[in-house]
């Protein structure tokens, strides 16, 4: 890699950041929001997704549990990759399609929140987790990134990153959930 690679990767990240704010900008903060207000009724947030998502979703959780910036209450949020256990006894007995779907079935409430982090959309066990999750009354959340893959329009609220490039993608959807994270945060910092 060259000095001329790494300036492309900046140049490209920066324009899929302008672009992602261009367009969804008032999405981010309607999500804001409803996140905000689902907890000021008591409710949670649930958060799923794979690989570097699923990384995506710890991070988000970790974020509305602890804090960002300021100290502030208490906010559930389970990222549903977490427990190891439950993931591979699942996954072995009735398989990897479904591990998300039990556990919002186990952890999910009519009212609480399902966010789903995927880059491509089209990851069956975060379908089915999104399908079960608004047969209980949960409100669903996608942050996606291509074209929206089968993820575009199953869900309540979708943000799609508008890159083909994954990284770009994850990079745009760190800095919307931070947004929503720190939104999320003033409405309850501790005084």
């Amino acid at each position: 890699m060259k000095k001329e690679d790494i300036k492309l990767r900046f140049d490209d990240h920066l324009e899929t950041i302008k672009q992602t704010f261009n367009k969804h900008a008032d999405k981010i903060l309607e999500i804001s929001k409803l996140v905000a207000n689902t907890y000021k009724k008591g409710n949670k947030v649930l958060v799923a997704g794979n690989g570097g998502s699923a990384a995506d979703s710890q991070h988000m959780a970790t974020e509305l549990v602890n804090r960002l910036y300021h100290h502030k209450k208490a906010l559930s949020a389970i990222a549903l990759s977490t427990d190891t256990s439950i993931l591979t006894a699942w996954s072995n007995d009735e398989g990897f399609d479904y591990v998300y779907e039990r556990q919002v079935e186990a952890h999910g409430h009519k009212g609480d929140i399902l966010v789903v982090i995927t880059t491509s959309g089209n990851s069956m066990n975060l379908i089915h987790a999104v399908k079960k999750a608004k047969e209980m009354g949960l409100i669903t959340i996608a942050l996606l990134g291509k074209d929206g893959g089968k993820m575009k329009r199953l869900c309540d609220y979708e943000i799609i990153v508008p890159s083909n490039d994954v990284a770009r993608i994850q990079e745009a959807h760190e800095l919307i959930y931070h947004l929503v994270c720190e939104y999320v945060e003033k409405q309850f910092v501790e005084q």
